[in-house]
């Protein structure tokens, strides 16, 4: 029996349905149509495709999940089946002009990071298909370079932390079915001590007046950011875009304050905020004061006296990000420290000094920018002498003071000697 066709929605098809919303197509396959309220909007949704090649139960099967999509609001899923080089490309370019990457820092490690160590194992992939295994097989490979001491495994964690990053949004984004490294843990780094007693990074209260005095003789130009940094527990990168005068100077000579406010990582580029995205204001004690003066009025004419920076390089803009390297260096042999000891130490000296000082935490933080008592701790190393003085105030009260002079013969069972037989009694210890 010949088909009388009919022509509705710009299609040819059959005057009656061959499944609810599924009509049978002049030339072959289907056509399904159907409505739907979004949820998101609220609003009703058309949902009309012709299916050349389906069967009335594919089509039929095809609408129904089309449906289903526009009542829980879910697009169609080809963008999920994006490389994961062109979604972290995208989402690094997001990130940016949002501005939750912020430091040119910052951006140099994401691409760093990118091209080298996860788009050449994971750039290629399409995002729904990495799975566990994959990231299991990729962090095996770094731990064996970790065991070969060729790797640190905060090194490798970090490429972790970003690959996750990616990951999770792209579940979120993409409406991805799952999280492939929803149970990837790090790798562990108990055994892995960066900071040891025998290197420390860090300088004793004895050591900082013999470690300035070369500074001032040697590499005098470097001494007041030195001073600062060993004083406030500043990173360089906070110190390096300070202006020591203008319409905007950070540093108050008349009020003895010095303005928090920049951090400079990479070449002329600086970002308004420290690290952390705070700002806050340092009232100075008038010798510290007087060191950053003394650097200020002996700065050489030309670019670097022309310049507003406090501490300018001597083309007069910011100085190289590794300018306290060396110097760092020759005054470590100089001085025949048998410890290294960075720019960064710096850092970690402010806090033993600080603490050393009996500083309150709150005050010690809001001096050198850590938001918490953990980042303050993990930038701490605690020496001897401040374990001896603690053990000895626990042993002081403890009554041990008087056990000593007592005598421990007193009140306490005479102890046998390898007969059995008690020893004879032993006179008693005083302290001497």
């Amino acid at each position: 029996m010949e088909t009388t066709w009919t022509t509705r929605w710009r299609f040819e098809i059959a005057p009656r349905p061959v499944k609810p919303g599924v009509w049978r197509l002049k030339g072959g396959g289907h056509l399904i149509r159907g409505k739907a309220k979004d949820h998101r909007t609220g609003k009703t949704k058309t949902i009309l495709r012709a299916l050349r090649q389906a069967s009335a139960a594919e089509a039929y099967r095809t609408l129904q999940e089309e449906l289903d999509r526009v009542r829980q609001g879910m697009v169609r899923q080809e963008a999920a089946r994006t490389r994961f080089s062109e979604f972290a490309a995208s989402l690094f370019e997001r990130k940016v002009a949002k501005g939750e990457i912020r430091s040119a820092q910052t951006r140099e490690n994401w691409e760093f990071n990118l091209r080298l160590h996860l788009l050449p194992r994971f750039g290629d992939f399409y995002l729904d298909a990495i799975d566990k295994a994959d990231v299991e097989a990729w962090l095996a490979e770094q731990a064996t370079r970790v065991q070969q001491r060729r790797l640190s495994p905060h090194t490798v964690n970090n490429w972790l932390r970003l690959l996750r990053e990616i990951m999770n949004e792209a579940v979120d984004e993409l409406d991805l079915p799952k999280n492939a490294l929803a149970k990837v843990r790090p790798l562990d780094t108990s055994m892995h001590v960066t900071f040891t007693e025998e290197q420390p990074n860090a300088l004793t209260p004895e050591e900082i007046p013999h470690f300035l005095a070369a500074m001032r003789e040697r590499h005098p130009q470097h001494l007041a950011m030195t001073a600062l940094g060993f004083a406030t527990g500043w990173r360089p990168s906070m110190m390096r875009p300070l202006r020591r005068r203008g319409e905007t100077a950070d540093v108050l000579w008349d009020r003895g304050v010095i303005l928090a406010r920049r951090s400079q990582t990479r070449r002329d580029e600086v970002m308004e905020g420290t690290k952390n995205l705070s700002r806050f204001r340092l009232a100075v004690p008038d010798e510290l004061l007087r060191i950053l003066r003394w650097h200020a009025d002996h700065l050489p004419a030309g670019p670097m006296r022309e310049s507003d920076l406090l501490f300018p390089s001597t083309t007069g803009g910011f100085r190289s990000p590794t300018a306290l390297g060396k110097p760092f260096e020759d005054l470590c042999a100089h001085l025949k420290l048998k410890k290294r000891i960075t720019p960064k130490g710096m850092r970690r000296t402010f806090q033993d000094l600080a603490r050393r000082a009996q500083v309150e935490g709150l005050v010690q933080r809001s001096i050198c920018g850590h938001l918490t008592e953990e980042m303050t701790e993990l930038y701490s190393s605690v020496g001897q002498d401040e374990v001896r003085a603690a053990i000895g105030k626990v042993v002081a009260l403890a009554g041990y003071r008087d056990l000593l002079r007592e005598g421990c013969e007193t009140g306490c069972e005479s102890p046998k000697n390898e007969t059995g037989a008690p020893e004879a009694p032993r006179q008693a210890v005083g302290i001497k």
